[in-house]
């Protein structure tokens, strides 16, 4: 009977215990599910802890600043990154609004912006129909503590902010980052897609900043050493994130090879003299002692004035068109460059759910055709090539997938 009551006894707290237990994880899962399909993620800081938001005080703690609005949940998603201060809300709005048109795969937007700029971003993307293929987070700009003073006035303000994407955005394996003046014309999906062609060595993709050297700007004036014939354009930056913060850079300061987060600061007191461009030229020198590390993709993938003011010099957008406009100089915003302001404006005024043929391209080609006095103007069709092979596409997918 001893022996039977012991075992009763055992039996009973064996059930308690999984009772418990049961009732334990029921909880966490009530507590982690986002309510309304909408999930503010405060639990992770923005920032690392020795790190500095540079910005607008008021928001206390740094990373307090960062919202993260999911919009959904995909098992494969592509990241975006860009980085907006000053007067780029309008611009940075417009580069996100032609990602998410021609878009094939879900995307998560990164967006590092001046804390006046939060409460905007949210109140514009809130309003965008996702379609349930967009989540984005806005984040405080950031700096290392020690020297954010420092990197905050490197060329323009916030711009040296994409070189610590690696160590800020910690969990992410790879990454495109784009300046604010760009535009898609095809599917972020595609450049995407050069990931995948990736050697082992490689660890970023970028463009040339000039196709021909007679009117490079690194190969005449630079006074430090650059990518390449001549050096390369970092508007339009596709990482791997992973393999850059596991790789050890050779450097001509040390010769001890150095990680990312080891060698920006000493490349910044070396070269800060004589560099004109800030955080590009930076990634210049970094790859001219590391020419393995980088992938190189062609001129239409980061489209500027340059490949058309002095007379059309990249032959891979006369074949097959643009694929990613690169609006630098301010073009968008002036008459000095029409074509480029013509297809911002149109990508800008376009109402998601409008007719892409009679609402986006047939507008804009006739705004094309007024442009023929300049030299860009002369071949206004590579601007409208492939952003026709782009929403031809786009309605095939439509209508296959009916």
């Amino acid at each position: 009977m001893r022996r039977l009551a012991r075992v009763s006894l055992l039996c009973l707290g064996c059930a308690v215990c999984s009772l418990l237990y049961g009732l334990s994880q029921l909880a966490l899962s009530l507590e982690q599910e986002p309510g309304g399909g909408r999930e503010r993620q405060a639990r992770e800081p923005a920032t690392p802890g020795a790190w500095r938001q540079a910005g607008s005080a008021g928001r206390g703690a740094a990373g307090s600043g960062r919202y993260d609005y999911m919009k959904t949940h995909p098992s494969e998603k592509m990241h975006l990154a860009v980085v907006a201060c000053g007067e780029r809300l309008e611009e940075t709005v417009t580069m996100l609004r032609s990602a998410i048109i021609f878009s094939i795969k879900p995307l998560h937007f990164h967006i590092f912006a001046e804390d006046q700029l939060h409460e905007s971003f949210k109140d514009i993307l809130e309003e965008f129909p996702y379609g349930g293929k967009v989540n984005y987070t806005i984040y405080p700009i950031t700096f290392p503590s020690e020297s954010a003073a420092e990197w905050k006035k490197l060329f323009k303000p916030c711009a040296s902010q994409r070189l610590f994407l690696p160590l800020i955005l910690k969990n992410v394996d790879s990454l495109l980052y784009v300046d604010t003046d760009i535009l898609f014309l095809r599917p972020v999906d595609d450049i995407w897609s050069f990931l995948g062609k990736f050697n082992s060595t490689q660890i970023a993709a970028m463009a040339p900043e000039h196709e021909e050297p007679r009117i490079g700007w690194y190969n005449r004036f630079a006074r430090h050493p650059y990518y390449g014939v001549t050096g390369i354009n970092s508007g339009v930056m596709l990482m791997n994130m992973t393999r850059i913060r596991r790789k050890y850079f050779k450097n001509d300061m040390t010769p001890v090879r150095l990680q990312w987060g080891e060698i920006l600061m000493p490349l910044l007191k070396k070269y800060k003299l004589n560099i004109t461009w800030g955080d590009q030229d930076l990634l210049n020198i970094m790859f001219f002692h590391n020419p393995e590390s980088l992938y190189v993709f062609p001129c239409q993938w980061n489209y500027r004035p340059d490949h058309c003011i002095y007379g059309s010099n990249c032959k891979a957008a006369e074949e097959e068109g643009i694929f990613i406009l690169h609006g630098n100089r301010g073009v968008y915003h002036d008459d000095k460059q029409p074509t480029f302001r013509a297809v911002y404006e149109a990508i800008k005024n376009y109402s998601f759910g409008d007719d892409l043929v009679h609402s986006l391209l047939q507008p804009l080609e006739r705004e094309l055709q007024k442009t023929t006095h300049t030299y860009c103007g002369r071949v206004y069709k590579v601007f409208i090539k492939q952003l026709t092979k782009s929403v031809r596409d786009l309605y095939a997918r439509r209508s296959k997938g009916r």
